[in-house]
C-alpha cells in the first residue's frame, strides 16, 4: 500500500478523526475505529496528543500495523484551538510480519511500571486479575466479585461517552480513574494469542519505579509473612493464567471443541478461581491478624459504599433472579471507616446473601444511625440461622457444614475482624426459617451527619 502524495485529514480538539485521505482512513477502520470517530491508530494518536499538548507542530515517522503486516509513514500535525491538521507521506510496508502475541520493543518496561494486570477474554470481559497497588485494592474486591464483566464498568474513563462495546484498540492507553484511589492510571492493551488481552494498569505520573511509590491510601504496613510477602504474589501469576487459558478453551477462542472437553475447561476455570480466592483470604487473613493492622479513617456514606456493593454484583443478582434493595440515593449513613475494607465487608455479606437465598427471593440493604453508631444491614430470604449457628459463624474456617460452595469459610471471620478494626462490629441474630440478617456497625460521622442535615434543610 503506497500513496502518491501527501495524504491529509483532520482531527478536532477531542483527538476525533474527523475525515482523512486513502490509505489513511482505510487503516483507522481496519484498526477498529470509525470515520468520523477517535483516533484508532496508536502511533498517529500519541503524535496528535503530544502536539496538542506542546501546542506546537511535530514531525516524525510512525509504524503502525496492518491486517498483520508493519507500515510505516513519515507524518507531520499542525495543532490549533480547535483542530490538528495531519498530513502523511512516505507511506509504505516495511515488509515485516507482526506475529500475533509477539512482544513489543517497550513491553518490558511496561509491564515494571504496571502496578496490576487484568487477564480479559475476547470482548474484554474480566477472567482474573491482580491488582498489586494498595491504593488499588478496592478496586481489585469488586473485580473478582464481578468477574465476566467488561473491564470499563469498573473505572471512570476520561474519555466522555466511551461505552461498551468498543474495539480494544480505542480503549487502548485510555486515562482513568478508580473509587479509592487519587491517582490516575493509564490502561495498555495487550493482544494474546488465542483472541483474549492482558490489560496493564500503569500510574499516569511516575517518578519512581513502582516497588519505591509511597503508599497513597492506606498506613497498613507491608505483610512480613511469607504468604503475604512472598507466598501469594508468586502463585498469582500462574492461577491467573490457568483460568485465563481455561476460558480461552471453555469459550472455544481457540478453535472448535467438543462439548465434553468445554466442560472440563469450565470446571479447570472454576477450580482456579476458588483457589485464588482462597489464597486472597488466606493473605488478608495474614493482614488482620498482624499486631500492627490499622485501617486508614475515612469519611465515608454506608448508603453510597451499599448502592456501590449492590450495583458490582447486579449481574449475578439478575441471574439468579433475585431483586436486590439498596438504600435510595437520598438516604445517608455518614460514618468513619475504611472505604476499601467497608467494601470488601458489603461485597462478601452479599455475595453470602446471594449465594444462600433462593431465586426469585428479594435481598434487602438498609442503612441508619442510632446515637454515636452507624450501621448498615443485609437480610435474606433463605433459611437464616440457629442460635447455635449464630454462635459459630464467625469462627475461623467455619463453614457451618457446608460443601462444594468453593468458599473457605474465612469471610465472615475477616469480615468481623476489619470491623472490631475500624472501631465497629458485625453481628447477626438467631432467625431459623426467617432469612439471615448481618449488621455491620460503624462509628458515626458527626461532621458528615451535621453537612447532610444541613443540606437538606437548604
Amino acid at each position: 500500500m503506497s500513496a502518491p502524495g501527501p495524504v491529509r485529514a483532520r482531527s478536532d480538539a477531542a483527538n476525533w478523526l474527523v475525515e482523512a485521505d486513502e490509505p489513511l482512513a482505510g487503516l483507522q477502520l481496519r484498526c477498529g475505529g470509525r470515520l468520523p470517530g477517535p483516533i484508532a491508530i496508536p502511533g498517529l494518536l500519541a503524535l496528535v496528543r503530544k502536539a496538542r499538548r506542546a501546542r506546537l507542530p511535530l514531525s516524525r515517522s510512525i509504524v503502525a500495523v496492518d491486517e498483520g503486516r508493519s507500515i510505516s509513514a513519515w507524518v507531520s500535525v499542525r495543532p490549533t484551538a480547535e483542530m490538528t491538521f495531519i498530513e502523511a507521506s512516505q507511506w509504505r510496508p516495511t515488509g515485516e510480519v507482526q506475529p500475533a502475541g509477539e512482544l513489543q520493543p517497550d513491553e518490558d518496561l511496561l509491564r515494571q511500571l504496571a502496578e496490576g494486570d487484568l487477564l480479559l477474554d475476547g470482548e474484554q470481559r474480566v477472567l482474573a486479575a491482580d491488582l498489586r497497588a494498595a491504593d488499588l485494592q478496592g478496586w481489585s474486591a469488586a473485580v473478582h466479585q464481578g468477574l465476566g464483566r467488561f473491564w470499563t464498568d469498573f473505572v471512570r474513563l476520561d474519555r466522555a461517552g466511551q461505552r461498551q462495546p468498543l474495539h480494544w484498540r480505542l480503549l487502548d492507553d485510555a486515562t482513568f480513574t478508580v473509587p479509592g484511589s487519587m491517582r490516575r492510571w493509564r490502561a495498555r492493551i495487550l493482544p494474546q494469542g488465542g483472541g483474549g488481552f492482558e490489560l496493564l494498569v500503569i500510574p499516569e505520573a511516575i517518578d519512581r519505579l513502582p516497588h519505591e511509590l509511597a503508599d497513597t491510601v492506606t498506613t497498613q504496613p507491608a505483610w512480613n509473612s511469607l504468604l503475604g510477602r512472598d507466598l501469594a504474589p508468586a502463585l498469582r501469576q500462574p492461577i491467573t493464567r490457568i483460568i485465563a487459558n481455561a476460558e480461552t478453551i471453555r469459550t472455544r477462542l481457540a478453535g472448535p471443541l467438543v462439548d465434553e472437553y468445554v466442560a472440563y475447561a469450565n470446571d479447570i476455570a472454576e477450580a482456579g478461581r476458588h483457589l485464588m480466592g482462597l489464597i486472597e483470604d488466606l493473605a488478608d487473613l495474614e493482614a488482620v491478624e498482624a499486631s500492627d493492622f490499622s485501617p486508614a479513617p475515612d469519611h465515608i456514606d454506608l448508603a453510597d459504599c451499599a448502592r456501590r456493593a449492590a450495583g458490582i454484583l447486579s449481574v449475578r443478582a439478575q441471574e439468579s433472579g433475585i431483586v436486590v434493595e439498596c438504600p435510595g440515593v437520598a438516604e445517608s449513613a455518614p460514618a468513619i471507616g475504611e472505604f476499601r475494607r467497608v467494601l470488601q465487608v458489603l461485597l462478601n455479606l452479599l455475595s453470602n446473601a446471594l449465594r444462600y437465598t433462593p431465586g426469585g427471593s428479594t435481598v434487602r440493604i438498609a442503612v441508619g444511625s442510632e446515637g454515636a453508631t452507624a450501621w448498615v444491614s443485609v437480610a435474606d430470604e433463605g433459611e437464616g440461622l440457629t442460635e447455635a449457628q449464630a454462635g459459630r459463624v464467625f469462627d475461623k474456617f467455619e463453614r457451618l457444614g457446608r460443601s462444594g460452595d468453593g468458599g473457605s469459610g474465612l469471610g465472615l471471620y475477616i469480615s468481623r475482624r476489619l470491623a472490631k478494626a475500624m472501631g465497629g462490629d458485625l453481628r447477626v441474630a438467631p432467625t431459623p426459617g426467617e432469612g439471615a440478617c448481618f449488621i455491620l456497625s460503624l462509628p458515626a460521622d458527626r461532621a458528615g451527619e451535621a453537612a447532610v442535615r444541613a443540606a437538606g434543610a437548604s
